[in-house]
């Protein structure tokens, strides 16, 4: 018999729903360098490559860990943009929050401030919905 811990993930976690994953590190990816780029110019992405993919880092981690906890790639997700794009930004708000943490710690630079939190958590939630909508869009 399977425990309550593999039940729950079982639940949040179904392999129909790895193509959103895709989409959504994606997602996540393209508004947090655009934010980069506004911040620190294109030619950063190429110069400090690190520093680059440290800004990424708690951000997709968050995600990383919110994203199967709320059930963004249970099975009901992969159905339809109808339910698949409400549990991104449900998932979002704490992946985001996560995010922050991690930014905010010794283990990452650039710290937190209210209106970077805004900024990332409205362009993170609309980038998700938008490219999810647009996954089901394309798939048909």
């Amino acid at each position: 018999m399977a425990s309550s811990e593999e039940s729950f993930l079982a639940r949040r976690i179904d392999a129909e729903a790895f193509p959103l994953a895709v989409v959504d590190v994606l997602a996540l990816a393209a508004v947090l360098t655009i934010g980069v780029i506004n911040h620190n110019g294109v030619e950063y992405l190429s110069t400090n490559t690190v520093g680059w993919l440290l800004t990424l880092v708690p951000f997709l981690v968050g995600w990383a860990v919110a994203g199967p906890l709320v059930g963004a790639y249970s099975a009901g997700a992969a159905e339809s943009a109808k339910a698949a794009v409400p549990l991104a930004v449900r998932a979002w708000i704490p992946g985001s929050i996560i995010g922050f943490a991690l930014r905010a710690s010794p283990l990452f630079s650039g710290g937190f401030q209210w209106t970077f939190g805004v900024v990332v958590l409205l362009t993170g939630g609309v980038s998700l919905a938008v490219f999810r909508w647009l996954f089901f869009k394309l798939r048909g």
